[in-house]
């Protein structure tokens, strides 16, 4: 079987880690019979050296040609002084605008052979933990509008404004709500009701989707309890829905109790089976060319997108197999290096996974 992914290298370690990607995809491909057909596209950083703009034209059509696509990472300090519209992050959030991206799935997982790189004690870690935090993607504050102005004393200031409708809320809560129905059956909404307005319409909105769901156990907590819930019993959660801001601070949060953010994958969903997959942290330009990032969250998110996208759920359970009996295995990056384990750069890592399917 034949199959189009769409692969955006990006910036800083992003070209190394999704070679990596590449390498273990080619390797699904002769192991199961399948024939993986990249095609590079630009955006962030690279493409506005290369183009003036973050996200070309060309790069959107590319993407929608294909079945998914596979994005490294975008950003870095070299273009943090452009204004807002021209700088990479920029890129990313017209790309999920474009494709109709609006559910981000971010497991966090806690294998249990990195308790050690687990910054918790282990008593509260126990035997580890899956998380599962659905973000809202292209609604609330980041997409609304902004803007500067003087006030009426002469001070500069600043907006940035949260707005919801009950269909975008209503569409990103079915997704959580059929998420958990296939997991746990639990889930938590997390919002700022006492506070916001959006998070007061968000909160009516889940009340009234969980009469559709009697069998999912639903409950609703504020944002900041949330953020302290994580670290003092992660393992209280199953299913987490939340808004586009909250969804990214908390899924970072997750991400440091794995023991890494390079342990996390994503995958940006619409309506259908099309995405796009990336891991959650950024492009981490100081270590950029020097083989000492860690390829597998970009592995994982590959193995999300043969599981999500193209339907091929024995090929993505062979990687996550493939990751797991590597650290049975005692190999590591320098960020969840532990003692006695064996450091590994970004491409050795990428080699033992290979080996191992």
């Amino acid at each position: 079987m034949q199959y189009n992914i769409a692969v955006i290298h990006g910036d800083g370690i992003g070209p190394e880690i999704l070679a990596e990607a590449i390498k273990v995809l080619k390797a699904v491909g002769v192991k199961f019979g399948h024939e993986f057909i990249f095609t590079s596209a630009d955006m962030g950083g690279y493409a506005i050296d290369k183009y003036g703009v973050p996200l070309p034209d060309e790069t959107i059509s590319i993407c929608k040609a294909s079945d998914c696509v596979l994005l490294g990472a975008v950003g870095g300090p070299k273009w943090e002084t452009l204004p807002g519209y021209l700088r990479p992050e920029a890129g990313l959030l017209r790309m999920r605008s474009a494709l109709e991206l609006f559910a981000n799935l971010r497991p966090a997982i806690l294998y249990r052979q990195l308790s050690d790189a687990c910054p918790l004690r282990p008593e509260i870690v126990g035997c580890g933990f899956d998380i599962m935090i659905v973000r809202e993607l292209t609604g609330g504050i980041y997409f609304g509008e902004r803007g500067r102005g003087l006030l009426d004393n002469g001070d500069e200031s600043a907006f940035d404004t949260e707005r919801y409708s009950v269909p975008e809320i209503e569409r990103i809560g079915r997704v959580a709500f059929d998420l958990a129905r296939k997991r746990a059956k639990r889930l938590c909404s997390v919002d700022k009701a006492n506070v916001l307005e959006t998070s007061r319409l968000w909160r009516e909105v889940m009340h009234r989707l969980k009469g559709e769901y009697a069998d999912v156990e639903y409950r609703d907590m504020l944002v900041d309890n949330a953020a302290m819930q994580l670290v003092r019993d992660p393992k209280q959660f199953d299913v987490i829905v939340t808004s586009n801001m909250f969804g990214d601070i908390l899924s970072d949060e997750a991400s440091m109790i794995t023991g890494s953010i390079g342990m996390l994958p994503s995958a940006s969903l619409g309506q259908g089976t099309f995405g796009l997959y990336e891991p959650i942290h950024g492009s981490a330009p100081d270590i950029a060319g020097q083989n000492k990032a860690n390829p597998v969250a970009m592995i994982i998110s590959s193995a999300m997108l043969l599981r999500i996208s193209l339907g091929l759920t024995a090929e993505a359970d062979a990687i996550e197999r493939a990751v797991s009996e590597v650290f049975d295995r005692g190999y590591r990056t320098a960020d969840i290096m532990s003692e006695g384990c064996e450091l590994l750069g970004t491409k050795e890592m990428g080699e033992k996974i290979v080996e191992r399917l």
